[in-house]
């Protein structure tokens, strides 16, 4: 029960059982490695620069989210506030301490990944969700005053009356339901002119949605559970960073990642029965097939997730079209929401395939691969019968790729179709993918048949998608087979199905000069006549028009810096890493890295504005996926037993101390480096494993360790001399590898040709197609020209 004696701000309790949780896992995580202490919660507190206002965002891991402003009085937003299950439930709140309005824009605010805490003069207010309870917590103390007063924002509660020591509205986009307003402390209430108050004493307020019992009950259940809820909270986001630590020589890399990860966990949530991913806050609170998979690598495998990676893939599975005479048979859903399915996209299934593969490839679960194989092979035997052309590529709609965007829901903003170059690549790992699992599975025709389908794929490919005169790879082909010259990015992701390197290089630093921006990888060329520089500019165009035709798409960014690292760039690609990490800690949403934004700045702005969702599964997903496999380099194939390590820092991560979790172990990298001169020391709790050491230019090494081993590489410029000990310190082998030639002449011939690479650079100028007219009034989603 609630202690009469002292203000009734439970935070404060929490933090202690936090703290004491806390210590015990770095502790028991710790036993049998050297000490790694993580980020703490408090150690992430964002504080917002007075004059300025951030976006924020909370949800409760089942349909709902509170989406703030951090200093913005009587923000109105369209999903403002809170949102439960796509229905929008009020848009904000006001404070009163005896009668006067507490102004944020007054207040010092700081946000951490659990909280929002605003100090005023005369209160200080910390804002908070629980896990699963529909209940907002508004805790209120260091009152100075007597009373304390609380009004709710926006039109979408009404009928508003008082009920014993509550204040009830009804939910307007959920009638059946109510918003219920209580103190913290039972006490008796005011309640006049909308505005609800209670004794200072009171703790704060309550905020409860449901039934008119269920809210009642919610609150009388906080009364009695707060502490344990708000804590129990606390330690699930702080157990993800204690499993995911990371500590190098530069602060701001640390916090900015711990942040992406845990703002990017707000998605990971309930629904259809079990987990999925939004794909982005506010307005995409679906589970979308194409942008879950996507996202599931950086999300759910690098973190360690497992459990929920795999709940993920056979939710999923179970809404596969599996009706033979369906025309989308075979496929996994592109959006699954609260009203139905579709599956109108050609992209998601390959993708489906494709993660489970990865999370087998992350935990070596075997036994998964009998559950989830017939669905594979339903994906993957359709693909064969309906989609795809006499040369084995898989054919699709104009808008059935991830450019999807159609005007009333009817004209292709971006047609590719039907064979996108991006969607080949996807089907070839899907068939390659397929044929892995079905030699598990003992099924040697299904391999057979899906190694033969990737062979006919990839001997066209070249012939089909490469100019090779101009040294260009087509974005698609057209129906009648010609290659469709646009500049986009999405030949990048086919660069496995070309043999020439140089080609490779081409197309690599091609792609980064013409659509990567300081800021993000723009959709098409700014020379193309399609181009639209800015995403939403409604005097001139429809903002589908310019979605794929120019808007910046944060998630390719992972796959740009991923082939600039490929090609040993780690430096040219870091310079983009770290202008999202300064994205998530000093811009836009707090912690979060945006869907879009524009290619170009506008006019007075020497930087683009943010549009699009402001929290993006795939954009957070795919920064924590190129840090954690290609900066630090942990590629793990537990199927066959092994570790790929090929770290590639940039030259100012001096120091990593990081811990990555896989299969049933940890491995614990320490690394510190300086110049040729570098020690890489890892240790590995989990079953015997082969550690594949492909460090800068030294012969490549295959390293066997058991469980509780470390190894150690030392690099001085001419060769690298690695120890092998056990989980006792003694040593048990010792190698020497050399400098590879072969390593020595590609760098050489890499460094030589990206050596002047630079960032696109807007090419500001009057005759663009697409800002030709002028529209007033401006048009509107609903809008036919």
């Amino acid at each position: 029960m609630i202690d009469d004696k002292v203000c009734l701000c439970f935070w404060k309790k929490a933090a202690g059982i936090l703290l004491a949780a806390t210590s015990f896992l770095i502790v028991s995580c710790s036993e049998n490695m050297k000490e790694l202490s993580p980020l703490t919660i408090d150690d992430l507190g964002i504080s917002i620069p007075d004059g300025n206002s951030r976006e924020y965002s909370y949800t409760d891991k089942n349909g709902g989210f509170y989406y703030g402003m951090t200093s913005t009085d009587d923000w109105g937003d369209w999903y403002a506030g809170w949102n439960i299950n796509a229905k929008r439930i009020f848009a904000d709140y006001r404070l009163y301490v005896d009668g006067e309005r507490l102004l944020r824009k007054d207040a010092h605010t700081t946000v951490y990944p659990d909280r929002l805490m605003r100090h005023y003069d005369k209160a200080v207010e910390t804002f908070c969700l629980l896990d699963e309870p529909r209940l907002l917590y508004v805790c209120v103390d260091s009152i100075q005053g007597n009373q304390i007063s609380l009004m709710l924002e926006g039109e979408n509660v009404t009928d508003v009356r008082k009920d014993g020591n509550s204040v009830v509205y009804t939910a307007k986009e959920s009638q059946e339901n109510v918003v219920r307003i209580a103190p913290v402390k039972d006490a008796t209430i005011e309640f006049t002119d909308s505005i609800m108050t209670v004794p200072a004493s009171s703790g704060g307020f309550l905020i409860a949605f449901g039934t008119e019992d269920d809210s009642m009950n919610a609150i009388d259940d906080f009364r009695k559970e707060g502490e344990r809820w708000l804590a129990e909270r606390s330690q699930r986001i702080q157990s993800l960073l204690n499993h995911n630590p990371l500590k190098t020589n530069l602060d701001s890399l640390d916090h900015a990642l711990a942040w992406i990860m845990l703002t990017n966990d707000q998605l990971i949530t309930h629904q259809h029965g079990g987990y999925g991913m939004y794909a982005g806050l506010p307005w995409f609170t679906d589970f979308w097939g194409r942008d879950m998979f996507i996202s599931m690598p950086g999300a759910v495998l690098c973190t360690g997730q497992f459990e929920t990676a795999r709940d993920i893939l056979t939710s999923f599975a179970r809404y596969q079209d599996t009706v033979s005479t369906s025309p989308t048979y075979g496929r996994v859903p592109n959006r699954l929401n609260l009203e139905g399915i579709l599956y109108n996209t050609t992209d998601g299934t390959p993708r489906f395939v494709m993660q489970v593969h990865d999370y087998l490839k992350y935990t070596g679960d075997t036994a998964f691969v009998k559950e989830i194989y017939p669905s594979v092979k339903i994906a993957t035997d359709a693909s064969l019968r309906l989609y795809t052309d006499e040369k084995g590529y898989l054919t699709h709609a104009d808008a059935d790729t991830w450019m999807d965007a159609k005007r009333q829901s009817k004209y292709p903003c971006s047609p590719r179709g039907n064979r996108a170059v991006d969607v080949q690549a996807l089907w070839y790992t899907q068939l390659m993918n397929a044929a892995d699992l079905a030699r598990y599975m003992n099924r040697e025709e299904d391999a057979r048949c899906w190694n033969d389908a990737a062979a006919r794929l990839r001997s066209n490919f070249e012939r089909d998608f490469v100019d090779t005169a101009t040294q260009f790879i087509y974005d698609h082909l057209n129906t009648d087979g010609t290659g469709d010259t646009q500049i986009r990015p999405n030949a990048i992701y086919a660069l496995e199905l070309i043999s020439d390197s140089n080609l490779k290089m081409h197309e690599t630093k091609e792609v980064w000069e013409r659509l990567v921006y300081p800021w993000g990888v723009s959709s098409l060329d700014q020379d193309d006549e399609q181009f639209h520089p800015y995403h939403e500019q409604w005097h001139r165009y429809h903002k589908d028009d310019a979605y794929h035709n120019g808007t910046i798409w944060l998630w390719n960014n992972g796959m740009a810096m991923q082939r600039m690292i490929e090609n040993g760039q780690a430096d040219i690609a870091y310079t983009l890493f770290r202008n999202m990490n300064r994205q998530a800690l000093v811009e836009g949403a707090v912690g979060s890295l945006s869907e879009n934004a524009d290619a170009w700045p506008r006019a007075g702005q020497t930087w683009v504005r943010r549009s699009g969702t402001f929290l993006q599964a795939w954009s957070n997903s795919e920064h924590i996926r190129i840090w954690n496999q290609y900066f630090l380099g942990v590629r793990p194939d537990m199927l066959n037993h092994s570790i790929t390590l090929a770290p590639q820092l940039p030259s100012n991560v001096k120091e990593v101390d990081s811990r990555v979790n896989i299969g049933d172990g940890i491995l614990h990298m320490i690394i510190s480096k300086e110049d040729a001169n570098g020690i890489y020391h890892y240790e590995w709790d989990g079953a015997p494993v082969t550690l594949k050491l492909d460090i800068d230019s030294y012969q490549t090494l295959n390293v066997p360790v058991s469980t509780g081993s470390s190894v150690t590489a030392k690099t001085d410029g001419t060769r690298m001399t690695v120890e092998v000990s056990d989980a006792f310190g003694k040593k048990t082998a010792n190698h020497v590898a050399e400098l590879d030639v072969a390593k020595l002449e590609k760098k050489k011939l890499q460094d030589a040709y990206f050596s002047d690479t630079h960032f696109a650079e807007p090419s500001y100028r009057e005759n663009i197609k697409s800002m030709s007219r002028y529209f007033d009034p401006p048009l509107t989603y609903q809008s036919v020209e």
